[in-house]
């Protein structure tokens, strides 16, 4: 299942005094995505990040997520949505 996670920060923060924490950050965005789980990462221009998680459910993501530092220092937190495959294409089809 493909899960949509979108960052919101929960607090105000002095980004220079967490160069520690956003390098635990990356490290362990590295490693899930070496582990198959996230297939996609970006920033939007506000500079919030964007995942596609690939996992059995919403509730396994939202565990998956907990571990990461900046949520376990309460900085950030995630919205989460359940991706379902696009449907519209067939009206195309059964119109005829």
């Amino acid at each position: 299942m493909k899960i949509l996670a979108i960052e919101k920060e929960l607090k105000p923060v002095n980004w220079k005094n967490e160069s520690n924490t956003l390098i635990e950050e990356a490290k362990s965005v590295y490693t899930l995505m070496l582990s198959d789980i996230l297939r996609e990462i970006y920033f939007t221009e506000n500079k919030d990040a964007v995942l596609i998680l690939e996992c059995e459910s919403k509730e396994i993501a939202e565990q998956i997520l907990q571990k990461l530092p900046l949520v376990q220092k309460h900085i950030i937190g995630f919205e989460l949505m359940e991706l379902k495959p696009y449907t519209g294409l067939s009206r195309l089809i059964n119109e005829g």
